[in-house]
């Protein structure tokens, strides 16, 4: 069980976040006075009920009684319990949650190393998309799904090049290092043939991150139309809650296919 969030942390949180830009994302505001209103996202009505006060950072509604401050919105509005929702909001801040230790719970693995090596391997992958002599293909098919440069630069798009060991030869500098990439599901290691090579292979490449913001897994998809069209690392570091490239993008966003 994590430990607990301090509680100054959580004033902190909600004195720096706006619960105006945190509610108009997921429901659209309008300006009525000296707050916002907008129709109920938490039951149906015709007639907007809802108001949220930037003075207070505070939401009620008038209809169904629904009230609180944004991390209660986020909690409600995306079914999230209290440590993800604050995870969410601190992660629109770029802030690391601390957690107050435990002395009787058991510390989990240090994945830091493994962290550092995908932060390593993003870089990697931003550069050949600049860098590398096949990297106008990867630029034309990002340009012609409407990616210009600033979104790929934005996302850390990047580009895995052909051949099979480009990513082992820049980041397997070590025995150790060449089984974290295989932990990490970067490379693949054939025990047939006890052979070790790079999972991505001349793919346009997706960082994944999760709530926090670090970069746990990789998805690749093709340049044509070969088969698999998409691929993604198995990383023991992935959950369900991490959100990827095309998460985060706005509505508008290029359709996948």
């Amino acid at each position: 069980m994590a430990g607990r969030i301090p509680q100054y942390f959580i004033d902190d949180l909600l004195t720096r976040i706006d619960i105006v830009d945190v509610i108009d994302h997921r429901v659209k505001l309008k300006k009525t006075g000296r707050n916002y209103s907008a129709c109920c996202p938490f039951h149906k009505e015709k007639t907007p009920s809802f108001t949220v006060s930037p003075d207070k950072q505070f939401y009620y509604c008038f209809g169904c009684g629904a009230s609180g401050n944004a991390v209660g919105f986020v909690m409600d509005h995306d079914h999230l319990d209290f440590p993800e929702a604050v995870d969410t909001l601190a992660g629109q801040l770029g802030l690391e949650v601390p957690r107050e230790e435990n002395p009787h719970r058991q510390r989990g693995p240090d994945h830091s190393e493994l962290y550092n090596l995908l932060d390593r391997a993003v870089d990697f992958y931003s550069r050949q998309l600049k860098q590398h002599e096949q990297s106008p293909r990867a630029s034309h098919y990002l340009k012609n799904r409407g990616l210009d440069p600033q979104i790929c630069q934005h996302f850390a798009i990047g580009f895995a090049p052909p051949g099979w060991d480009n990513l082992k030869k820049e980041l397997a500098t070590s025995p150790e290092k060449e089984q974290q990439l295989i932990t990490t599901g970067m490379l693949v290691k054939n025990e047939d043939r006890n052979t070790v090579y790079d999972r991505f292979r001349e793919r346009i490449i997706f960082p994944i991150r999760d709530s926090r913001g670090r970069y746990i897994a990789f998805g690749g998809r093709v340049l044509g139309d070969e088969k698999p069209k998409y691929l993604n690392s198995p990383n023991p570091l992935f959950s369900t809650k991490a959100k990827s490239f095309t998460g985060c993008l706005k509505p508008g966003r290029p359709t996948a296919s």
